[in-house]
């Protein structure tokens, strides 16, 4: 797709809608949005580039989000067709005045990158921080990307904290094995029972083991629980929204 130039300016329109001559909108996520929300985060989070998105970004945390916190999901639209996405929370402490907007999730698709929608999600999402009664906006992310930490630094980010995330490899524990050998044993009853053997449906019985073991053999996970490195934006997943 054709870069689309960053706009010079918007004006809101309705409904929450946030319109600019480059055909970029921003508007507040609806129902139907969501499956294309959640696609568009499979594509950018993959396993193999950022393992720590891959393992937290499901269905259930979009729809979270949507639930609890709808006024804060975003949508970024060009011809009407979804290219990017933010995700936010307001966090707010009992006997305190101050209120933290929290940006938690912001992708853009790779067919429009640094055509201004990371910073058109952005922009907007702080607005409605501010209209909530926020005093200070958070993001997070490894120090391993640049790119996000470039494109937040841009937007007047910075305070820099030192964050440390570790992993563990479960698939040893003996609590683990012994529920996955019972997984299979479940599956061998059940296809005894039909009346079937394994080999009258391999193809399906090596997808099952794929799936079962796709989490153990993902990048940064040795043997030993070691974990690597991982993630973009952190728990914000900033994936492709370093714009210049």
């Amino acid at each position: 797709m054709a870069e689309i130039p960053e706009p010079a300016g918007s004006q809101p329109g309705r409904r929450g809608r946030d319109r600019s001559a480059a055909g970029i909108t921003i508007r507040e996520m609806e129902l139907e949005d969501l499956s294309v929300v959640f696609a568009l985060g499979e594509r950018l989070f993959t396993a193999e580039k950022w393992p720590n998105l891959y393992r937290t970004w499901d269905e259930y945390e979009l729809v979270d989000f949507f639930l609890s916190d709808g006024e804060f999901c975003l949508v970024a639209e060009v011809h009407d067709t979804i290219v990017g996405f933010s995700l936010g929370t307001l966090l707010e402490k009992r006997r305190s005045a101050w209120a933290y907007g929290y940006l938690v999730w912001i992708g853009v698709s790779p067919d429009v990158k640094r055509a201004g929608v990371g910073t058109r999600l952005l922009n907007r999402m702080t607005e409605l921080f501010i209209e909530a009664g926020a005093r200070m906006m958070l993001v997070d992310t490894e120090v391993e990307n640049r790119g996000a930490i470039g494109f937040v630094k841009k937007q007047g980010f910075g305070h820099e904290i030192a964050h440390l995330y570790l992993s563990r490899n479960l698939s040893t524990h003996p609590e683990y094995i012994k529920r996955r050998a019972a997984r299979q044993h479940e599956k061998g009853h059940r296809v005894g029972s039909a009346g079937l053997t394994a080999a009258s449906f391999p193809a399906l019985n090596d997808a099952a083991s794929e799936a079962e073991g796709a989490d153990e053999d993902a990048p940064g996970d040795d043997a030993d629980g070691a974990p690597g490195t991982s993630g973009a934006a952190g728990t914000t997943g900033a994936a492709d929204a370093d714009e210049s």
